[in-house]
């Protein structure tokens, strides 16, 4: 061994160890004050939907999913777990309900996402156009 280097050691290189706990909202207030997206309906889609461990139906105590009210749904998780996925899942369910034509997922900051509606007010005055 060259002197002046370092072996790597075992200890400190991982995160097994360590907690972390992320917090994301999914916000359809629109969707949902309109009457065509039921919150409480979505709250158990994603509580059978959820993996963990590669397995779903498996949230225990890991990871909460609740309806904060006003088309507002909180999912909090204390393991590794992708902001991607939720959108996925989000994107599964419009799909099922036969939404995904009229909203859209969209993520508005850091752990929020929030369902809008696709402009199509802008499209009606080209076809006019022409």
């Amino acid at each position: 061994m060259v002197a002046g280097t370092k072996r790597p050691t075992a200890t400190g290189s991982g995160k097994k160890g360590q907690k972390t706990t992320q917090k994301y909202i999914i916000n359809a207030k629109q969707p949902t004050d309109d009457r065509i997206f039921d919150p409480s309906a979505f709250a158990t889609f994603l509580q059978q939907r959820i993996k963990v461990d590669g397995r779903t139906g498996n949230l225990g105590d890991t990871i909460n999913v609740s309806n904060l009210g006003d088309g507002r749904i909180e999912i909090v998780s204390h393991q590794e777990f992708s902001g991607r996925y939720l959108k996925y899942l989000t994107k599964k369910f419009l799909k099922k309900q036969q939404l995904r034509d009229w909203l859209r997922v969209v993520s508005t900051s850091k752990g929020e996402y929030s369902l809008k509606f696709f402009n199509v007010v802008g499209d009606d005055a080209e076809e006019d156009e022409e």
